[in-house]
Parts: structure tokens; C-alpha cells; sequence
């Protein structure tokens, strides 16, 4: 299938061709999609729980997060989101959102309307296939992250997440798998893992006097790619069967 990389939806078509084999019509349905193109800062919304389902986000650029709020209005932070991930699949089904999208840092979306991807899905299966498959693999996300934050102590917890974004960022080009940028603050770990601020740091200040991780600001080296994903209890199966 030969892609236009300079266009907007080429990493949507990417994606999806990851989970199902795209013929060419496939793709230029896909790059042929309306859409509008939205800047965003950190900590804006891209959709909030309760709102009516209108769009898909594509994320073009940054790193953002899908979260809910208990009743006294602590944050727990579902996923994280970076460039390429097509966000909100399930809202070409659901009437309505149940949770708020935030973006981390700065960053653009492109916006496709929901009625256009259903009416793609259909006209396309091999599309509507790759985004069910591209819905279950955030679904085994989710159950990973029920499992980390449930059942594993604060140290294997957030290992496990650095190992999580060390394979995602080196899929998505954007960093190495031994090395690379976290793009979230301390706090915002503590939103995904459940845990303190305090205690993250302690936890992340412990791994690294074991020598299993070194930090300079928001940068992370794994020392021991091997030892480190024992430590964390990481099997990258739920990232990459599908």
C-alpha cells in the first residue's frame, strides 16, 4: 500500500494497518475522511465525561491521558496517549463519553466526526476490523493497569510503567527502548499507579539506588533491560499480540 506520509490521517492508516492487512482503497478512504486540526496546551480538555459522542481524537502531536474522578474528586488516570494513537474508537458506538481525555502536554489533534467512521467502518470492513482490534488492545491495556495498580506493591507498579512507555515510545519512534523522555510529572504518575507523590518519588529515588534506573530530570535510563522487566513483573504480550 503505497501512503502519503506528509498527510495528516497517515498515522491512522499506519495504525490500523498494524491490526488488519488495508488495500490501497482502504487507505485512501481513510486519508479521504473530513477532519479539523485543533492546538491544544497541557491540562486542556479533549472531551469530557458526560459530554455527547461526536468525534475521535488522532493525536498528531504530545501525550495525553484518559481519566475518571471519584466523587471527591481525586483523579485516577486510565491510559496514557502519544503520537500516532487514535483515541476514543468507542464513541463511533457510544452515545454518550463516560470519562475525560486530557492532554499532558502541549500538543495537536486531528478531530474526525463519529457518523463519518461508522460510515467507514461499514463501507470498508478491513478498516472496521483494525479499529475493533485497535478498541481490544486498549481494552488488554486496561486490564494490565487493573492488575498493576490491584494486585503488584509500588515498586513492581512503577517499573512496570516505565517498562509500558519504553516499548510504546520505541514502537511510536519516539524514544529508545533503554532510554527516553518521560512526559509526565511525578504527579501525573502518581494518578496512574495510585499512590502518592511522595511515595512515587521514594519509589523512583529506591530503583535507581539499586541501580536499575538512572534519571537525569525527565530523562530515564533502564540500566538492565532484563533484570529491570523481572523487577517490574512485565510481559509486553498485551502491547503486542493483537
Amino acid at each position: 500500500m503505497v501512503l502519503n506520509l506528509d498527510h495528516a490521517l497517515a498515522p491512522m492508516v499506519r495504525r490500523l494497518a498494524l491490526r488488519e492487512k488495508l488495500t490501497d482503497a482502504d487507505g485512501d478512504a481513510i486519508l479521504a475522511l473530513p477532519f479539523s486540526r485543533r492546538k491544544l496546551l497541557a491540562n486542556q480538555f479533549i472531551a469530557w465525561d458526560g459530554d455527547k459522542a461526536q468525534h475521535c481524537s488522532l493525536l498528531l502531536s504530545g501525550f495525553a491521558c484518559r481519566q475518571r474522578n471519584e466523587g471527591g474528586g481525586r483523579r485516577q488516570i486510565m491510559s496514557f496517549h502519544m503520537k500516532g494513537d487514535l483515541v476514543a474508537l468507542e464513541n463511533v458506538l457510544l452515545g454518550t463519553v463516560d470519562h475525560d481525555t486530557q492532554m499532558l502536554t502541549d500538543g495537536e489533534i486531528a478531530l474526525i466526526d463519529v457518523h463519518n467512521m461508522r460510515e467507514l467502518a461499514l463501507r470498508h470492513p478491513a478498516v472496521g476490523l483494525g479499529m475493533w482490534i485497535e478498541t481490544l488492545v486498549e481494552g488488554s491495556i486496561l486490564r494490565e493497569w487493573a492488575l498493576n495498580i490491584g494486585r503488584r506493591d509500588a515498586r513492581t507498579r512503577i517499573a512496570h510503567l516505565l517498562c509500558e512507555f519504553a516499548l510504546r515510545l520505541e514502537l511510536a519512534d519516539l524514544g529508545k527502548q533503554s532510554a527516553y523522555v518521560l512526559p509526565i510529572t511525578q504527579g501525573q504518575l502518581a494518578d496512574a499507579v495510585a499512590l502518592t507523590s511522595v511515595h512515587v518519588n521514594r519509589t523512583l529515588m529506591k530503583l535507581e539506588q539499586d541501580g536499575l534506573i538512572t534519571r537525569t530530570k525527565r530523562m530515564i535510563w533502564i540500566v538492565d533491560w532484563e533484570k529491570f522487566v523481572k523487577v517490574a513483573d512485565f510481559n509486553p504480550r498485551y502491547l503486542t499480540s493483537f
